[in-house]
């Protein structure tokens, strides 16, 4: 692969020469330019990860070599893949010296492997584990054959160790164990439930073949920081945020009957989602609580950019539409004496709560954007230009 020196500079045609091509190695192209091999650095690039290397191990499938594939989701977000087919070959290959794992996981492939008639597509045009591996902060790959265990393992593509023998024993098959790299991935955390859909998808595709999945992550829930995290939480694309940290406030009334809890953030990827609780129950329903906010939301905003100059007195007020556009916001109250419509508890009747909200929002919301001037003057404009994006429509 190439690339062209300083792009900032325009290359006269006449100078240039060979010492102007810079030539990427392998595992240096595809952590420069990882979306040209895996077509996301989000989500979808991230599980595309797993999928390379079961593809690996439905080929061995495919080629009437293994029968079982266990997948894991180790205790610290790696990924461990495990197949009983033939083991990847361990034997040195000429003129390289390498060991046939080593290229494996090192070596670019454009071509088709001698694996069976109908290689599963993993998603990354068959490139090969050297992505995988060059994409990974860490890899250790397990192999059982040629009557012996072999390991070897990796650090950001390159070999740390050598392909090292160990007991004897008459197992067969491929582990390999990987930790995507931090550095080039918006977000580490994979999805069970995407991984499930695709491996169910798979067993169904391939009979006979018997695929597991196991989550290994602790679970353990504790936010010092409530609701506010609960909103980073919803909001996981730092790149896609307006301000940051979330807005977060609270407040509880002088009778001690009503506590209120909101958090907030605006951004540019989402459509918007508000989350409304009452004594922690999801009031998906809405309720008082959830029309105070808005209400006290959308007549705040206006006056702040009042205010500010951003909105001068012959504008139209900025619809409610479209200060709720892309934000992101938990509600939460909790009531002495809830009222609630129907028995499931999903929408919130109690009047004061809608009161009593209304006031904590302009207090505190008005403090925060008057001692954030910035951030302010940053939300406002995104919700002028989501304005301009309704009227147009």
């Amino acid at each position: 692969m190439t690339e062209s020196g300083n792009p900032s500079q325009p290359a006269n045609v006449n100078e240039y020469t060979g010492i102007h091509i810079q030539v990427l190695e392998d595992r240096e192209a595809i952590r420069r330019r990882p979306g040209m091999y895996i077509g996301s650095i989000g989500e979808r690039g991230l599980h595309q990860l797993v999928y390379q290397v079961v593809s690996y191990a439905v080929d061995e499938h495919l080629a009437g070599h293994a029968d079982v594939i266990d997948v894991t989701i180790t205790a610290d977000g790696g990924i461990r893949v495990a197949d009983n087919g033939r083991g990847l070959p361990v034997p040195a290959e000429e003129p390289t010296g390498k060991s046939a794992v080593e290229l494996e996981l090192t070596e670019l492939s454009f071509g088709s492997r001698p694996r069976s008639r109908y290689g599963v597509c993993g998603g990354l045009s068959g490139l090969g584990l050297s992505v995988v591996n060059a994409l990974s902060s860490r890899l250790t790959v397990e192999v059982h054959r040629d009557g012996h265990r072999w390991t070897q393992e990796y650090e950001k593509g390159t070999p740390v160790t050598a392909l090292t023998r160990h007991e004897e024993t008459d197992e067969h098959g491929t582990t390999i164990a990987f930790l995507p790299d931090a550095d080039i991935f918006e977000t580490t955390r994979y999805s069970f439930a995407t991984l499930s859909e695709r491996l169910q998808e798979l067993a169904f595709l391939n009979q006979g073949l018997a695929i597991s999945l196991t989550d290994e992550r602790p679970v353990h829930y504790h936010h010092a920081d409530g609701l506010r995290a609960y909103v980073t939480h919803l909001n996981p694309y730092p790149p896609s945020l307006v301000h940051s940290p979330a807005i977060g406030f609270e407040s509880e009334n002088e009778d001690e009957t009503i506590f209120v809890q909101v958090a907030m953030q605006w951004n540019t990827r989402s459509p918007g989602e508000l989350r409304s609780f009452a004594n922690s129950t999801r009031t998906h329903e809405g309720g008082a609580h959830e029309q105070g906010f808005r209400t006290a939301l959308t007549d705040l905003v206006n006056d702040y950019a009042r205010r500010q100059g951003q909105l001068s007195a012959d504008d139209e007020d900025i619809t409610a539409e479209a200060i709720h556009e892309s934000l992101t916001a938990v509600v939460s109250v909790k009531l002495t004496h809830p009222v609630f419509e129907g028995s499931t508890k999903t929408r919130l009747s109690n009047p004061e709560a809608n009161a009593y909200i209304q006031k904590v929002v302009r207090q505190h919301l008005t403090h925060w954007l008057d001692h954030n001037p910035n951030e302010a003057a940053a939300i406002i404009r995104h919700i002028l230009n989501a304005s301009t994006g309704h009227r147009k429509q």
